[in-house]
């Protein structure tokens, strides 16, 4: 029994050291770039253009072609201060991403790795699970929606029309009571686009560059010739179910601003990271907002709100007014922007998995890149047949409602760790009790925000009295001015997020005040593959985790010396760093 009990003590004392570790922060050198200009790493061809494409095809796709209308039909015209609302949430999210993109300008992994880097191993884990979660069931259903936009499309053709199996492409042919739901389509979409990331970034760009573009335009063409059939009685009443609807219809439409965070996994590709990324986070999400409160404002003025609750609103709208033809312009672009969505899903997720096997978490064979292609071969692989299994076996579209807690999360996590990573001690070599104490006492900030957030939220969703609402903002502010006064923080190099603490914190408050508007399986769903996760990573990642901090880059203080670290290497005739 002694020894049982020893035993037991020592492997929870090995899980909790391994659990805290922890990347550390290092001087930017000409080093850093070492592994790229070797064949090690990631080739360096994304400029700023690349970029901002990237960030859009990656966030506009189903929400402007889908979204929109049904939250339009509950909300009614307001749907715009729905918009502009989650926008205002959405800025927060994008200037806490600029910050650390900025900061770690050419290492991949995004959020896991300034979790990593912030707080520990075990949280980064975390954050990677919940997101990849995410990432294979949206893509998955994602793969759905086009395939059935493509046979759709067919279907003006008599030739196909009526005659496409439902097996096909169109919904899924359902087994055994619905268990599964056979599509061929989605699979084989699934594979091609793989394949095509599997020969380079370049072949990415250059297709989500077309795709994207052709998506823009014709989203620009829809507010345009929609602008000309507005009728501005449709607009009244502006909010016919109050403000209440107006916040919750928020709610839902802020997960059509996820997307432009994908940029922040391009760093190891980017030829200038440092200056080109937080550019590119903040320029895409700012074209989004646009084009999403144009349709907005157009869709809801040409016809009534009420007419609005279709699968493919805009193409409903213009074949009210009249002009079918849009109806098929709009089903280009719903293609267009569904297949650049699902791309460059497919292609950060497999980032997540490269820098987890070089971090040992998973097997090593998921951080191998391709010496000519310069691509994580196997991880992009594995990203699109587990993608493609779901898709093709699965009607995954029916877990959409349990997604977006995992990005909601991983949002809040980041914001915490712009404030982390500004206290002054966790940039100092010297460690002592009063930097344990002050960090911990921060720490306990954030979550005292982070649970208020989510009380707030719950007040809100079951209507209880204005006093209790009042009291966890009131609680919320005071974590807020403990935080003011209670640490002491630099300015990073680079990018800067404005008013430290007062954004990331509230982004903090706001992330988890959507997750608590989220559906009660989504909560279960997270509390389970929190669990899971534990699991994995005390059975797996705690013995094979060996954090390397030559991946880990704080930049320097000047900008110019960028320009002397920049040097160019012939590779297959592509500039790289």
């Amino acid at each position: 029994m002694a020894s049982s009990s020893s035993s037991s003590s020592s492997w929870l004392s090995n899980f909790w050291s391994s659990a805290r570790r922890s990347k550390t922060l290092t001087a930017y050198s000409s080093e850093a770039y070492k592994s790229t200009a070797s064949g090690e790493g990631l080739l360096r061809r994304l400029g700023l253009f690349d970029l901002i494409l990237l960030g859009v095809g990656g966030t506009i796709g189903s929400g402007i072609f889908a979204i929109t209308g049904a939250v339009a039909h509950d909300v009614g015209p307001s749907v715009t201060i729905s918009y502009v609302l989650a926008g205002l949430v959405s800025a927060l999210n994008a200037f806490c991403f600029a910050e650390l993109a900025s900061r770690f300008p050419a290492v991949v992994g995004g959020a896991y790795m300034y979790s990593y880097t912030a707080f520990n191993e075990l949280t980064a884990f975390l954050v990677f699970a919940q997101l990849i979660f995410d990432g294979h069931i949206g893509a998955a259903s994602v793969a759905r929606s086009l395939t059935g936009y493509l046979v759709t499309t067919l279907e003006i053709f008599p030739f196909f029309k009526d005659h496409v199996p439902s097996w096909i492409g169109h919904g899924g042919k359902e087994f055994f009571g619905g268990v599964l739901s056979i599509n061929i389509l989605a699979p084989i979409v699934l594979a091609i686009l793989t394949i095509v990331l599997c020969r380079g970034v370049g072949e990415l760009s250059i297709l989500n560059l077309f795709m994207t573009l052709t998506k823009i335009i014709i989203v620009f063409l829809v507010i345009v010739i929609g602008a000309l059939e507005v009728d501005v009685s449709n607009w009244s009443p502006f909010a016919p179910n109050g403000f209440n609807a107006v916040v919750t219809g928020a709610t839902v439409v802020f997960f059509s601003y996820l997307g432009y965070d994908v940029v922040t996994s391009s760093a190891e590709e980017c030829k200038r990271p440092q200056r080109d990324l937080p550019i590119a986070i903040l320029g895409s999400f700012l074209i989004c907002a646009i084009l999403y409160i144009g349709v907005c404002l157009v869709i809801t003025g040409m016809v009534s709100y009420t007419l609005l609750g279709d699968d493919a609103p805009l193409a409903k709208a213009f074949e009210l007014k009249g002009l079918k033809y849009m109806s098929i312009i709009v089903g280009i672009g719903a293609i267009a922007g569904l297949t650049t969505t699902l791309m460059v899903s497919l292609y950060v997720h497999s980032r997540f998995y490269l820098g987890l096997g070089r971090d040992g978490l998973l097997p090593s064979v998921f951080a191998k890149v391709h010496q000519t292609r310069r691509t994580p071969i196997f991880s992009q692989i594995w990203v699109g047949v587990i993608t493609g299994i779901l898709a093709g076996l699965f009607n995954v579209q029916l877990l959409s409602h349990i997604l977006s807690v995992g990005s909601l999360t991983a949002y809040s996590v980041v914001s915490a760790c712009v404030v982390t990573l500004r206290w002054e001690e966790t940039v100092v070599s010297e460690v002592s009790t009063r930097w344990i104490s002050t960090w911990l006492e921060g720490v306990l900030c954030l979550l005292t925000i982070a649970c208020c957030g989510f009380g707030a939220g719950l007040c809100f969703r079951f209507g209880a009295s204005f006093v209790m609402l009042l009291v966890t903002v009131v609680i919320a502010v005071i974590a807020v001015v403990a935080l003011h006064y209670r640490q002491v923080y630099v300015d990073p190099p680079g990018f800067s997020c404005p008013v430290v603490p007062l954004f990331p914190v509230s982004c903090i408050f706001f992330n988890i005040f959507l997750f608590a508007q989220q559906h009660q399986e989504a909560w279960l769903r997270f509390v389970v593959l929190l669990v899971v996760s534990v699991g994995i990573y005390a059975f797996y990642g705690q013995y094979h985790g060996h954090p390397r901090t030559s991946n880990q880059i704080l930049v320097y203080d000047k900008p110019a010396t960028e320009e002397a670290l920049i040097t160019n290497h012939d590779l297959d005739g592509v500039d790289a760093i």
